[in-house]
């Protein structure tokens, strides 16, 4: 999430407050999940609703009022809350107060699957497809192509995904699809992968080995890395046949190489020179 400053300190209280709902019920955070997409979808077809609602001129209390007046009776009051306590915030861009929304929108969709205990699930679900979508252009062209009608783009995910992901998985895929807000789906997935892990407060760790793992050995590769970084480690794990022996493991920005090809190229570059 790139939200600096202010919004930044708005959203993690927006977040907090979402977690102070204590929601257990897949369904309910489910269909909170689905209003606060759809506020995000409003505020993005009227700039000037959404310039209203975080102008930092106009005193809190009134933007919350007309929040208020506008979804009252259309959406439960959980969610009514949540969004009148972000047009009450303070935010650095118009653009962010529609980012938090989405975000929180997000969490509500990890709550879901955390009540059916499938984060693990959502996680692995939401990093293969990606993987499926960065390895096939045709299928990226046809997701994001404007003139494909959305029941078109939905029909195409059930076919790919129905019985192979879960129902919160696919709910949360297909809305990244439908509504991309200017964002390559690949990218849209990985936010989604990042709220899942930050839900839990552990880091995501994109493994590339030559041949399948273990169960031992990929839990005493994320015990390590969990002892290492202080904090749980989830792992993608990425069979990669140009990875000649050993691993790789990168965890957001760092890259931890011990493949026999990197190796091999160093070794390469050292006779060059």
């Amino acid at each position: 999430m790139s939200m600096r400053g202010v919004s930044r300190a708005s959203f993690a209280e927006l977040s907090e407050r979402l977690s102070a709902e204590h929601i257990t019920s897949a369904i309910v955070a489910s269909r909170l999940a689905s209003e606060l997409f759809a506020v995000v979808g409003l505020l993005d077809t009227e700039p000037g609703l959404r310039r209203a609602l975080s102008d930092p001129g106009k005193p809190a209390a009134e933007k919350g009022a007309v929040v208020a007046t506008l979804l009252h009776g259309k959406i439960t009051r959980r969610a009514e809350a949540l969004v009148v306590a972000a047009a009450e915030a303070h935010w650095a861009t118009t653009g962010d107060l529609s980012d938090a929304i989405e975000q929180l929108a997000i969490e509500a969709m990890v709550l879901a699957a955390e009540a059916e205990d499938g984060l693990d699930d959502l996680e692995d679900g939401l990093f293969r497809f990606g993987r499926v979508v960065a390895a096939n252009p045709d299928l990226r062209a046809a997701l994001a192509d404007p003139s494909l009608p959305g029941r078109g783009k939905r029909e195409l995910l059930g076919t790919l995904l129905e019985g192979k992901v879960t129902a919160v998985t696919l709910g949360l895929i297909s809305q990244m699809v439908a509504h991309p807000r200017g964002r390559p789906l690949t990218v849209a997935l990985d936010m989604c992968a990042d709220v899942a892990a930050r839900r839990r407060q552990q880091l995501i760790a994109v493994v590339r080995t030559a041949a399948e793992l273990s169960a031992s050995q990929r839990r005493r590769l994320a015990e390590a890395l969990a002892r290492s970084y202080g904090h749980d480690v989830h792992l993608d794990v990425v069979i990669d046949p140009s990875v000649v022996g050993g691993l790789s493991v990168q965890i957001g920005d760092e890259l931890i190489d011990g493949t026999a090809a990197s190796r091999l190229a160093a070794i390469r570059r050292r006779l060059a020179g």
